[in-house]
């Protein structure tokens, strides 16, 4: 049984946190109406930098010659897997929703006897991936002393890609983020990056269009391409920073009611003893 002097400072410890997390909802709060506009903003703009592409890919008459991020290598051994997480925990399932949707992909690949390779955007992802997948991890990156989601940070990862798939380093690549819904559901995303991949819905709508070019298709897919490549990650970017705080204010909002709902119960304990 604690003494009336163990539950005295065991109300006011949990007091403390009780406001402490207050604090960083709302906090929390303040910074998810920006971060939801930016992703929002984001979303138009990526779309149809996608359907563009798609359509050009269409009038290319010689798809042998098409630029290789487009149409790929034409083999699918090597897989380049892009994990974007956050650098700061606390933000409820945010980080280990995007890890589980990876994992499950990284052993549908290993299971066919392809070769896994994994870029870490992150170091909360980088810390939970690194027991398992140690030996695949090729390059953590963190973007923890910058204040905001910026293209130039997703540009950084873009031309890494780049670099490597240049180098043959792997065939296709795959980036893993959270698309933010609203405050209580964030939804994990794979999205394919190289090649590029298209559904059904986007190739009949681009087929009824008929445009003519200048200068030609190939000039401006060399073009286009990589800064699309660039565009798909700062979106996942700006996707994962709306998710993240949505995320982190309904955390911080259950542990604030948690806290107030220990200090009710300790409180009518130390009344009674």
């Amino acid at each position: 049984m604690p003494s009336l002097d163990d539950l005295r400072k065991r109300i006011t410890s949990v007091k403390s946190t009780q406001k402490i997390t207050k604090a960083m909802k709302m906090v929390a709060a303040a910074k998810l109406r920006k971060a939801q506009e930016n992703a929002e903003k984001g979303r138009p703009y990526s779309e149809k930098m996608n359907n563009i592409i798609l359509n050009l890919s269409l009038a290319v008459s010689d798809p042998q010659s098409a630029p290789k991020l487009l149409v790929g290598t034409g083999k699918e051994d090597v897989h380049l897997c892009v994990v974007l997480t956050s650098d700061r925990g606390l933000c409820g399932g945010f980080n280990t929703n995007i890890i589980k949707k990876a994992k499950n992909y990284f052993e549908k690949i290993q299971n066919e006897g392809k070769s896994l390779k994994i870029i870490t955007v992150g170091s909360k992802g980088y810390d939970q991936l690194k027991r398992q997948y140690e030996t695949n991890i090729i390059k953590n990156i963190s973007f923890k002393d910058s204040k905001n989601v910026n293209y130039f940070d997703a540009s950084k990862v873009g031309n890494l890609i780049i670099e490597k798939f240049q180098k043959n380093d792997f065939d296709i690549c795959t980036i893993f983020f959270n698309k933010f819904k609203n405050v209580i559901s964030q939804i994990p995303q794979e999205q394919q990056i190289i090649p590029l991949e298209s559904n059904d819905k986007n190739k009949d709508e681009n087929l009824e269009i008929s445009y003519e070019f200048e200068p030609d298709e190939d000039e401006i897919l060399n073009n286009l391409l990589p800064k699309n490549i660039s565009t798909q990650i700062f979106k996942a970017m700006l996707e994962n920073s709306a998710s993240e705080q949505g995320s982190r204010m309904t955390a911080m909002d259950n542990a604030t009611r948690n806290a107030g709902d220990l200090v009710d119960k300790l409180t009518i304990q130390y009344n009674r003893s």
